[in-house]
C-alpha cells in the first residue's frame, strides 16, 4: 500500500488528515485502515461533523443512558459524547505523534458561539486541553479578529491550538503573527516552545464557491474567464507569506530553542463545482510541511485518480498576484468576498451547533423514554 496516490502525496512531505470523526468510523476499525492503506495521519472536527455523527444511528445512545444519570445540560452532554471520540482517536493516532510530533493530531473545536469574544474563547480552550489532556490534541479557535487574542495566549500558555476558518491573506498573517508572539511570550515566560504546536487552517473551495458566484453576475467575457481560480492563487499567495514569516532572525530565534513553524493546513477541500475537477484543491496545493484535511469523496477520488506532480503549491505564484489585479478590474472586492466567507463560516458553526445541540435534546428525550 506504500505505493498509493496517497503515500505518494505524503512522500512529497505533506500530511494527509481526515476532515470527520465518529464512533462508527472508530469502532468499526476504518479510521485504522484509512491510516494503514490511506496514509492518514491526523484528523479534524467540527460541530456540523459532530452533528451528523450524532443524529444518525443509535452508536451513541449506551453512553447518552449513563450521562442523563448525571447529566441534563446539552452541551456538556455532546462535549462528553465527542471527548469520547476525540480520545479514542488520539489514542489510536499516539504512535503516529510519537514517531513525527507534527502529526498524529485530533482537533476539537471551541463553542463557535464564542467567536467574538477573547477571554470567553480562551477559558473554552484552555478547558477543553485540561479535560483531553494528550500531547496530540489541538483545539479549534476560529481566526476572527477577538479569536487572534484568545489564539496568542494558548499559546502563550503552552497550548497547541488549530486556527480555523482563514479565508484572507491578511488574516492568515495575523494568525501567524499571534502564534510568533505567543511562542515569544512562552520563552520569556521559561516555557518550551518545542512542547506546543499550531496550523493554520485555511478554507479553499468555498473561496471560488463565493468569488464564482460575483463573476457570473458580473457577467463579462473577462469575469467568467476568472472562475475557479481565485481558491488556489489565495492558498499560493498564503504559502508564499508562510515561508516569509518563518524564516530570518527573529524566527530563527525561536527555532534554535525547538519552536517549529505554523503549517499551512489546506481545509475545505472537497470541490463545489462538479465543472471543476474533484481533486483540483488536492493537487493543485502540493507542498512539504503542510497538510490537506479532506473529506471522504476526496480521499477516495484522489486514491483512485490523483495526480502528484511535484510541489504545486509554489507554481504561479507571480500569476496568483497577477489574479488579485484582474478580479479587482472586473469589479471583484476581494476584502469583501473573504469578510463575508468569514462571517458566514462562524454563522455556519453556530448553526450547527444549535441543530446539534436540539439533536442531543432530541436523543436525550427519546433514551430517557
Amino acid at each position: 500500500m506504500g505505493e498509493s496516490r496517497l503515500h505518494q502525496l505524503s512522500a512529497r512531505g505533506q500530511s494527509v488528515w481526515i476532515d470527520y470523526l465518529s464512533r462508527d468510523l472508530l469502532e468499526t476499525g476504518e479510521l485504522k485502515r484509512m491510516m494503514e492503506e490511506d496514509a492518514v495521519v491526523g484528523v479534524t472536527s467540527n460541530p456540523t461533523i459532530f452533528q451528523k455523527a450524532i443524529s444518525h444511528g443509535n452508536a451513541y445512545d449506551e453512553q447518552l443512558k449513563e450521562l442523563l444519570e448525571e447529566e441534563q445540560d446539552a452541551k456538556e452532554i455532546f462535549l462528553h459524547l465527542a471527548v469520547r471520540d476525540v480520545e479514542s482517536a488520539l489514542d489510536l493516532l499516539a504512535p503516529v505523534h510519537e514517531g513525527n510530533a507534527e502529526d498524529g493530531y485530533v482537533s476539537i473545536e471551541v463553542d463557535p458561539n464564542l467567536a467574538y469574544d477573547t477571554e470567553a474563547t480562551y477559558k473554552e480552550a484552555i478547558r477543553l486541553h485540561e479535560w483531553i489532556d494528550r500531547p496530540n490534541v489541538y483545539v479549534k479557535i476560529p481566526a476572527t479578529q477577538p479569536g487572534l487574542q484568545a489564539i496568542e495566549d494558548c499559546i502563550a500558555a503552552g497550548r497547541s491550538i488549530n486556527v480555523t476558518l482563514i479565508f484572507s491573506l491578511q488574516r492568515h498573517k495575523e494568525t501567524m503573527e499571534a502564534y510568533v508572539r505567543g511562542l515569544e511570550r512562552l520563552v520569556e515566560g521559561g516555557g518550551d516552545p518545542a512542547k506546543v504546536r499550531s496550523v493554520a487552517s485555511f478554507f479553499v473551495s468555498r473561496v471560488d464557491t463565493e468569488t464564482d458566484k460575483r463573476l457570473d453576475a458580473i457577467g463579462t467575457e473577462e469575469a467568467l474567464a476568472l472562475r475557479g481560480k481565485l481558491a488556489i492563487a489565495n492558498a499560493r499567495i498564503a504559502y508564499e507569506h508562510y515561508k516569509e514569516v518563518f524564516s530570518g532572525p527573529r524566527w530563527e530565534a525561536l527555532a534554535s530553542k525547538g519552536a517549529l513553524p505554523q503549517r499551512c493546513l489546506w481545509a475545505s477541500t472537497s470541490t463545489k463545482n462538479p465543472e471543476y475537477r474533484d481533486v483540483l484543491y488536492v493537487e493543485e496545493l502540493i507542498g512539504p510541511h503542510t497538510v490537506n484535511t479532506m473529506p471522504e469523496e476526496t480521499i477516495q477520488a484522489f486514491q483512485d485518480h490523483g495526480e502528484v506532480r511535484g510541489d504545486t503549491v509554489a507554481d504561479g505564484v507571480g500569476e496568483a498576484h497577477r489574479l488579485l489585479e484582474q478580479l479587482a478590474a472586473v469589479g471583484i472586492d476581494y476584502d469583501d468576498v473573504v469578510a463575508t466567507l468569514e462571517k458566514e463560516g462562524v454563522q455556519k458553526f453556530s448553526d450547527s451547533f444549535a441543530e446539534l445541540l436540539d439533536g442531543v435534546r432530541a436523543k436525550r428525550e427519546a433514551v430517557a423514554a
